[in-house]
């Protein structure tokens, strides 16, 4: 079960929000993820290790860098929740081994509330509102059990 803080953001958050271009010449991760969300204060003033991004729809969207899920997880997000993502970082975000969770009702979802999530639903803890969640395909939840593809292909 994973369980932590809500910090909410609206539909359509691109990659270039996630991580801005300017950083992508940075020699690592860890440096990159200085500037995760930098221009979102809900973010840079509230998020703590462990916390859990909520979005709207398409999530993700914009360029197919593999960096705006890497400095999610190098900056410690226990999960992605969103009414939908777009494709490419969802794939991406698989592959590095970020639980994601696909809920249609995620706009529901305040900034701070705290969430709790299994294998099948999600619980607002704040609110006490439940959400059923569909679980990923068994051979995409193996990737992320094993932290991404490679620690899938190295089993």
């Amino acid at each position: 079960m994973i369980t932590g803080k809500a910090i909410a953001f609206g539909n359509n958050i691109d990659t270039d929000q996630i991580i801005g271009a300017q950083y992508l010449t940075l020699p690592t991760i860890t440096q990159m993820s200085e500037h995760l969300f930098e221009h979102h204060t809900q973010f840079t003033e509230h998020f703590t290790k462990g916390d859990i991004v909520v979005g709207g729809e398409n999530f993700g969207c914009g360029s197919s860098r593999e960096q705006a899920p890497a400095v999610l997880k190098e900056c410690g997000v226990a999960a992605i929740v969103a009414a939908s993502f777009a494709r490419i970082f969802f794939r991406n975000a698989i592959n590095l081994g970020i639980r994601l969770i696909e809920c249609p009702a995620a706009a529901e979802i305040s900034a701070g509330d705290r969430l709790a999530i299994d294998h099948d639903h999600l619980c607002n803890l704040t609110t006490g509102q439940e959400y059923p969640i569909e679980p990923l395909p068994d051979f995409l939840q193996a990737i992320v059990d094993r932290g991404g593809v490679i620690g899938r292909l190295q089993k």
